[in-house]
């Protein structure tokens, strides 16, 4: 069944909230300050997630939210995969998009913080070409103030998505789906990509804007 991306409406709100809240509390419990887990109580994911509704993009399958990213300016700022659904690509597919958006509003480099000892999102971002750029404290916000965690910030450069492209890889695993929304860089007008063969009329075998030759391996969101 295809991962299906679409940015967040205030109906998909309690899922973010809750797919949130169970994803931070598996990889931050006892890896971030004693005062920040107290104080991140389900009621603060569920108005966090009402709050950044237009930041995110979620993941569908089946009809069902499986996943989110949120994306603020150059920072990808959450990035939470529904239990049930780990491992089935989903994760994968939100980041190369929100690669996507940080390069489409015009930054050459992403970057995210990821507390040491969270090992498995750690080693996600690695296979995904994302480098380790050292240590510093991430002031995370709550209602009365903030709370210094120490993380570590990962970067990864943008070259590719820059001109519009999307890694393979990432397009073999999601489709959009439905009108492009107005505010997408990189996107024309329609859907751009289903299950990996492009929608536009442009043919395959024709170099795309990027200066790359497309291909059934290498398709770019751009259409002529």
């Amino acid at each position: 069944m295809p991962v299906e991306l679409r940015p967040a409406t205030g109906n998909d709100a309690a899922a973010i909230a809750t797919i949130w809240e169970s994803g931070w509390r598996d990889g931050h419990l006892g890896h971030v300050p004693d005062e920040l887990a107290a104080l991140r109580t389900a009621d603060t994911f569920r108005v966090r997630a009402a709050e950044h509704v237009a930041d995110t993009t979620v993941a569908e399958i089946g009809g069902e939210v499986a996943g989110f990213v949120m994306v603020v300016g150059d920072e990808v700022e959450q990035v939470y995969v529904a239990a049930g659904h780990r491992g089935s690509g989903v994760s994968g597919a939100l980041l190369a998009e929100a690669e996507r958006l940080v390069a489409g509003s015009g930054h050459p480099v992403a970057w995210l913080a990821v507390v040491p000892g969270n090992a498995r999102a750690r080693r996600f971002y690695e296979r995904n070409g994302w480098t380790d750029d050292g240590g510093f404290n991430y002031q995370a916000a709550h209602a009365g103030g903030i709370v210094d965690v120490p993380c570590r910030r990962y970067v990864k450069q943008l070259a590719d998505q820059a001109s519009g492209c999307v890694p393979a890889a990432a397009i073999s695993l999601f489709r959009w789906t439905g009108a492009n929304p107005a505010g997408r860089p990189g996107l024309s007008p329609g859907p751009a990509v289903f299950n990996g063969v492009s929608t536009s009329s442009r043919r395959r075998d024709r170099p795309c804007r990027c200066g790359r030759r497309s291909s059934p391996w290498s398709a770019c969101w751009w259409s002529s």
